[in-house]
């Protein structure tokens, strides 16, 4: 594995470079962190802080409805047990609230929906999000973010104000509504590299992004307790109405305070402005109508990003969308509990993730490891060892302690993969990083609509031996994609995506990984 291999942005590698070889690559970065570092009221800062509230938002819009489903399904309707012992499944255990089973106020609406009815619903948000992420990578690196990932959240949460309707008229009509904030929320992640391949300084990158990207553990964290809260105090329907009132506010302000690139922003002050455009120079331009879509499919480190990223959502979405699940049929807890222990593992990965990308700067600021060791490195580490864990749970069967602390520890360490091959897409070509995201997202999010409806299919019977098929699959599927990563993966800026080309040079490195 090279010890330093990636060149500095703004500056396109040597012919002589090129054919000695990746370590042979590397150049000096233009400028330190020293001449530019970021200030908390810096014109940088202040868009990773709302981009960090528009996560905090796009998953809370995203994953209520995990606990919410807990709480609008009849829980006296009686389950087929088939084949299964009773004895699978886990006694109810003494708790504070006495095993409460209140799950709202009198008069609110529950359906007797089946635990694969349940899983196709939980599923149905990624339909939706999978047909816009190309398109919104494609879209926002021609003409910037900024809109896209606005009106996003702005249109996923006036749907979220209509989920009580839908669900009254219909499992169908729930069904197509989830799927249409799925298209809404599509374009967030791949608007958001778009916008950090103009705003990012190379050596600031991994702080910037995971940063922005904490969001995600951090608004799961806060949606999934106070969703359970609002379920037993207020019943289900208020938390569709909180939740996409809040996004409708936090559109407003991110359509007053931000621009699309370091030129156009009002308020920058000169120095940063300066200091911006020297270190990301011409990659940080807006890419030309055409893409190299030929390199890009031949491209084997965007293959291993591809399967990385599916690899780490299997695992990722089976546990945000059907954890609040294993709570309640499994480890017995009341909606109350279940709201606050299904979002304890996204309150724990939250600071991993912050500081991986504080590390994985510091780790290429002091030419420790190189680019492509660090995002090996975090991706390996954020994927084995919650497999570890994963395969733990499915070992410790009813003993709920060691599962909620298993299940956190594993959620916890996957975090670190922020400063991984999640960030990868800058690395290899940042001029396309928003419709590269686009591509490697909508594979990961293949098991957003695949996970919930297998897990549903696993466990209809409501027993352990379902359940620990379920973190089986899970971490096998970690590991794998891991491995491939491993083997394929590269922090190099890859040749087709430089902004002027020889001819044929877009071919030369499409097969170039290493180890």
């Amino acid at each position: 594995m090279a010890l330093y291999d990636r060149p500095s942005i703004n500056s396109a590698l040597r012919d002589s470079e090129e054919e000695e070889g990746p370590e042979s690559g590397e150049t000096q970065p233009l400028l330190s962190t020293e001449e530019g570092s970021a200030q908390c009221c810096s014109a940088r800062f202040n868009l990773a802080f709302l981009m960090f509230l528009g996560f905090c938002m796009v998953y809370a819009l995203r994953v209520n409805l995990s606990v919410v489903m807990v709480a609008m399904v009849n829980g006296t309707v009686t389950q087929p047990i088939g084949n299964s012992s009773q004895a699978e499944v886990c006694p109810k255990h003494s708790s504070p609230e006495g095993n409460s089973t209140n799950k709202g106020p009198p008069g609110v609406p529950q359906y007797d929906w089946s635990s694969e009815t349940q899983g196709v619903i939980l599923s149905s948000f990624f339909y939706g999000y999978i047909l816009t992420q190309v398109v919104g990578g494609y879209v926002s690196d021609r003409f910037g973010g900024k809109l896209f990932l606005g009106l996003g959240v702005l249109c996923t949460a006036v749907l979220t104000l209509l989920t009580p309707l839908a669900a009254s008229l219909g499992v169908p009509y729930l069904i197509a509504l989830r799927a249409a904030e799925g298209v809404g929320e599509g374009v967030s992640f791949p608007a958001m590299n778009a916008m950090w391949a103009r705003w990012a300084p190379p050596l600031e990158r991994s702080r910037l992004v995971t940063f922005s990207a904490a969001g995600v553990s951090f608004g799961t964290f806060v949606a999934l307790p106070l969703t359970g809260f609002l379920c037993q105090s207020l019943g289900w329907p208020s938390v569709f109405y909180i939740f996409g009132a809040a996004g409708c506010v936090w559109s407003v302000f991110w359509f007053t305070l931000v621009s699309d690139e370091p030129r156009s922003h009002p308020r920058i002050s000169k120095s940063e402005l300066n200091y911006i455009t020297d270190s990301i120079g011409s990659q940080g331009s807006a890419q030309g109508w055409s893409v190299p879509a030929l390199s890009m499919l031949g491209s084997l480190p965007l293959w291993s990003i591809v399967v990385a990223h599916f690899s780490a959502n299997w695992s990722y979405y089976t546990l945000l969308t059907t954890l609040p699940t294993y709570m309640d049929q499994v480890l017995r807890f009341n909606i109350k509990e279940n709201g606050f222990l299904s979002a304890l593992p996204y309150l724990c990965c939250f600071p991993v993730g912050l500081l991986s990308g504080v590390l994985a700067d510091f780790l290429q600021e002091r030419r420790l490891l190189s680019t492509t060791a660090v995002r090996k490195i975090f991706t390996v580490s954020g994927m084995v060892f919650p497999a570890v864990f994963l395969v733990a749970t499915a070992f410790i069967g009813c003993d709920y302690r060691w599962a909620v602390a298993f299940l956190t520890v594993s959620s916890a360490l996957s975090g670190i993969i922020s400063a991984g091959f999640s960030m990868n897409h800058l690395d290899i070509a940042p001029r396309y990083a928003g419709i590269l995201l686009g591509i490697t997202n909508s594979f990961g999010t293949i098991p957003g609509i695949a996970a919930p409806t297998v897990v549903g299919y696993l466990t209809a019977q409501h027993s352990l031996s379902g359940w620990r098929l379920v973190f089986f699959i899970s971490a096998g599927i970690n590991v794998f994609g891991a491995l491939f990563y491993c083997v394929c993966g590269t922090g190099q800026l890859q040749s087709w995506a430089r902004e002027e080309q020889r001819p044929g040079e877009g071919h030369k490195d499409r097969w170039a990984g290493d180890c």
